[in-house]
């Protein structure tokens, strides 16, 4: 496993590291069996957003003995409130949330203390000027988080992030079909013939973002480097061609300012198809020449991730599941046995939907949910 340093903060982290969400859905054995997968091939990164308490918990069991092992980012402003994740700024309900998560990792301490979630400068400004931060200041002077850092998904509030001062390091979403913006209206023109692994084929404040955050200092850690898995496969990748666990990571790390992806497993195999990118050769780590190939391209608004920002949801549904249940149907001519036993298994479907579209003005990728919602109630009925 190769190391990299986190910005200025003076840790050095793997290259690859655990985003642990999809753990949400699994058991205490199934959760020890990937940490303990992850730390035998050198992982030490992990990051936790999750307030959902089972997961919480059965992290910190899967952690317990070996906690210097790991950097921890431990999200603030994630609840848990009637069953259900919500984003908070208030600090009575973010207080305890964030104590919550230290009981439940069983540790008295958090290496990132990452502001969770800003997605606009209206609320960036309020977060970075209100009682928010200096709840955030209080915890790093007492030592109970180590260093400040910062979830985004709009690059101009990652910059802000970036020069603000005391943000040390930001958590953003780096994938291709996120980063690469055509310069020329003839896709194909663009891919066949002006495709560049360097950064010329980036959207020009993604780069501006990542030449920044190098620049300052300031160290990135990815999510949503797969794309929520979408880039594996032809029908999904919105370029028409699948890449590879290997060639996604090789995307994210070589941007400028990136220490580290965090990569979400659901079981040891999935850990060691990462593990995979430490011993990769160029040929299989190569995904330019793969996309300069490729029959189309489309812009990552519109697409679920899967990240579970929508939520909360009144109907209780899961929308991120949903969302991800529909994809996997949508790839077959007829919905699998499987994916409709999983459907039908959920505690609320796209059935419970009432269309009121709260879920939309949170996702960040402004996906039409509630339409997802009716499409996939008529494919599953």
């Amino acid at each position: 496993m190769r190391f990299r340093e986190l910005g200025n903060t003076g840790i050095k982290v793997s290259e690859i590291g655990l985003g642990a969400e999809w753990l949400e859905r699994h058991n205490t054995e199934e959760v020890k069996a990937v940490i303990d997968a992850c730390e035998k091939e050198g992982i030490n990164i992990l990051d936790c957003w999750m307030s959902e308490p089972n997961v919480r918990s059965n992290i910190g069991l899967a952690l317990k003995g070996r906690r210097r092992n790991w950097i921890i980012q431990g999200h603030i402003g994630s609840i848990w409130e009637a069953g259900q994740y919500v984003r908070s700024r208030d600090l009575k309900k973010v207080k305890p949330a964030f104590e919550d998560l230290l009981a439940r990792l069983q540790t008295d301490y958090i290496d990132m203390g990452m502001i969770h979630f800003v997605d606009t400068a209206e609320e960036f400004e309020r977060v970075v000027n209100g009682e928010f931060m200096e709840y955030v200041r209080q915890l790093k002077k007492e030592g109970t988080i180590r260093h400040i850092g910062m979830s985004s998904h709009n690059p101009e509030i990652a910059k802000m992030a970036a020069c603000q001062g005391e943000i040390e390091m930001i958590l953003f979403s780096i994938n291709p079909a996120f980063d690469m913006l055509p310069p020329v209206t003839d896709l194909e023109e663009y891919f066949a013939e002006q495709y560049d692994e360097k950064l010329g084929g980036i959207a020009p404040e993604r780069e501006e973002l990542y030449k920044l955050c190098e620049q300052n200092r300031v160290g990135i850690t990815v999510m949503k480097g797969y794309a929520g898995g979408r880039l594996f496969h032809a029908q999904t990748s919105p370029f028409g061609v699948a890449l590879t666990p290997v060639q996604c990571l090789h995307y994210a790390l070589t941007r400028p300012g990136v220490a580290a992806v965090m990569v979400g497993f659901d079981n040891p195999g999935h850990v060691a198809d990462a593990i995979a990118y430490e011993t990769a050769s160029d040929e299989e780590k190569d995904y330019a020449s793969v996309l300069a190939s490729a029959p189309s391209h489309a812009f990552s608004t519109g697409q679920c991730t899967y990240c579970g920002h929508c939520a909360p949801c009144p109907s209780r549904i899961d929308i991120a599941m949903v969302n991800k249940l529909y994809d996997l149907a949508v790839m077959h001519k007829e919905v699998p046995g499987t994916v409709r036993a999983h459907y039908g298994q959920l505690e609320a479907n796209a059935a419970d939907c009432i269309g009121c579209k709260g879920c939309e003005s949170r996702c960040p990728f402004h996906v039409p949910i509630a339409e997802r919602m009716q499409k996939t109630k008529e494919l599953f009925s």
